[in-house]
């Protein structure tokens, strides 16, 4: 099989080495005990209504990676927020996330889902013409609009940031993107603003959001729920974590012998360890040896999730035989463990919480977390409402 390694190079964080020297000695993420959750944080719709009001409309979220703009005067239509989106690269190079929203009469100013190239977009409707950076540039007739000025007439823009190799977006106007800044030196050191996009799709789920997050939060089920496809590549147990803000890393070990091994070379950790991230409220990365999913969780119900799945690649394949390689990794990651392990289990997960006979979930040491990501949920919610 042809393999395709990491960029040389590239060195981990400190925090990424503190965690692969706790992940060397065979440590496991700290002991807070047995915990419990209610289960009805993932089952009651007026628990849901709060965290989209709290968290969805309100925190900085990651939209896609910069790989799906990789060229400038790119643009690509976004739905899921619940807002119409459009996330553009400008003729400089520069993100923007604006309304996919015409100002002049308030039509759909792009259609469709996919990434789209050129310099200008034109309304379906009256023909309203926009650059990429947001300006609109021309209107047919403009003598029956005396008085107006072009430059009152921009797309309405909401606070983005690209970091790392991701771009954000805040559905507020008052954003900070401090985290984001901090965690993208992390995502540097995976080099992953250089990657390629080989891949992305869209599953529709059927479960909370809190139950798709959960599968990447902690690393009891591995061996178990993954028994057939990656569990074995793992060592049971063996893991470490951390915070940044509301955000979690975490790191587990593979089945290879970490003796030897030098942990301050990325690719050489990469093969060893398996990072993820979580990042607050409802994004996932899995760092693999030579490729990295992102996952964008997108809630439209508290019982059905949209998930956006994207594998990053070193560079665009070259031959058949790449092709072939980067597509059957994609279909063990996206087709089998994700869409056939972890959302079939958060989707039964749902079904057996609706039912009402577990009132809690209980937590061993290997979840916590879990139990973290809920803290943090009943923190911002109460940040929120004052």
């Amino acid at each position: 099989m042809e393999r395709t390694t990491t960029i040389p190079g590239r060195q981990p964080t400190e925090g990424q080495l503190a965690l692969a020297k706790e992940v060397a000695v065979g440590a496991t993420r700290t002991n807070r005990g047995v915990t419990t959750v209610p289960a009805s944080v993932y089952t009651d719709p007026n628990h849901w209504a709060r965290e989209k009001q709290a968290l969805f409309s309100r925190l900085p979220q990651v939209l896609c990676p910069s790989a799906l703009l990789p060229e400038p005067n790119m643009t690509v239509p976004h739905d899921a927020t619940g807002q119409p989106l459009l996330i553009t690269r400008d003729g400089t190079g520069q993100v923007h996330v604006f309304l996919n929203v015409c100002r002049h009469r308030g039509t759909r100013l792009v259609e469709g889902a996919e990434v789209q190239c050129g310099k200008r977009m034109t309304c379906p409707y009256h023909a309203w013409t926009y650059a990429t950076d947001g300006r609109l540039l021309a209107l047919p007739r403009p003598d029956t609009f005396p008085g107006l000025e072009k430059s009152d007439f921009g797309l309405i823009e909401l606070p983005s940031c690209e970091a790392g190799g991701l771009i954000w977006f805040a559905p507020d106007q008052v954003a900070d993107f401090a985290d984001a800044r901090t965690l993208g030196a992390d995502f540097d050191a995976f080099a992953m603003a250089d990657l390629h996009l080989f891949r992305r799709r869209t599953h529709d789920v059927a479960s909370n959001w809190k139950l798709i997050m959960d599968a990447f939060l902690e690393s009891y089920h591995v061996a178990r729920l993954h028994a057939q496809t990656i569990g074995p590549f793992f060592r049971d147990g063996v893991t470490s974590g951390d915070q940044i803000g509301p955000h979690q890393r975490s790191l587990v070990c593979r089945a290879e012998d970490l003796d030897g091994v030098d942990l301050s070379d990325m690719a050489a950790l990469r093969r060893v360890g398996t990072f993820a991230y979580q990042l607050f409220p409802a994004t996932v990365l899995v760092i693999s040896p030579d490729y990295i999913n992102v996952m964008a969780l997108w809630p439209q119900a508290h019982d059905r999730t949209l998930v956006e799945d994207f594998m990053l690649i070193p560079e665009a394949p070259q031959t058949d035989k790449a092709r072939d390689h980067w597509q059957r990794s994609w279909e063990l990651l996206d087709g089998g463990v994700f869409a056939s392990e972890d959302f079939r289990a958060a989707a039964l997960g749902q079904q057996g919480l609706s039912s009402g006979a577990v009132p809690h979930l209980t937590l061993g040491t290997l979840e916590s977390g879990i139990t973290s990501l809920h803290e943090i949920c009943a923190e911002q919610i109460a940040l929120a409402e004052g």
